[in-house]
């Protein structure tokens, strides 16, 4: 038995939504190295702490896959992360998803203007929304953690490059697109 497409769009993203009311004043709630590596190229964290951020996010992820497997055993399904249609299909839409995901991060929780307290629904709310988009076509993992966890503990690499590439490329992209336009209209208001 498992959960409906929709509820598992729903509980990821609330869940991210909940762990950014939860930590977001503490560490910035990075829990996706793809977003921390695109904060970084708008330098909104500095390089030095991607590293320690991707590794803590991957051990996390890794770890929840192991207390999955302990406590359901070899059959569970620990989320392992797979294209329904092609390889290509998959990148451009994790890539697309991921970049959607990071404008939005950058806008609600780096740019001074909005309501910073609506962050975590802004930002939980585009995970939802990207789940129910794109996940009959990728899985919609945007995460590079919440996939290479899954995919160590069961063995399961066969598509793994894809959610590590994809999602960082969309992040970087998303984070160089609203630099551009937070400098676009900051030349409009100066």
């Amino acid at each position: 038995m498992g959960l409906a497409p929709a509820a598992v769009a729903v509980a990821f993203g609330l869940v991210v939504a909940v762990m950014v009311y939860a930590f977001g004043q503490i560490s910035g709630a990075h829990l996706n190295p793809a977003v921390s590596s695109g904060l970084a190229v708008g330098r909104h964290v500095p390089w030095s702490k991607v590293a320690a951020y991707s590794t803590g996010q991957v051990l996390g992820a890794t770890t929840a896959a192991l207390f999955l497997r302990v406590a359901f055993g070899a059959q569970a399904d620990l989320g392992v992360t797979q294209p329904s249609g092609s390889d290509v299909q998959s990148f451009v839409c994790e890539a697309i998803l991921t970049f959607f995901l990071v404008l939005v991060i950058t806008a609600v929780a780096t740019d001074i203007r909005p309501v910073r307290q609506a962050a975590a629904l802004a930002i939980g709310g585009t995970v939802i929304v990207a789940a129910l988009v794109g996940g009959p076509i990728s899985g919609a993992s945007m995460n590079p953690a919440r996939s290479i966890g899954p995919a160590i503990v069961s063995g399961d690499l066969s598509h793994l490059w894809l959610y590590i590439v994809a999602p960082i490329c969309g992040a970087v992209v998303g984070a160089l697109v609203y630099g551009r336009l937070r400098n676009v209209q900051g030349e409009r208001v100066g």
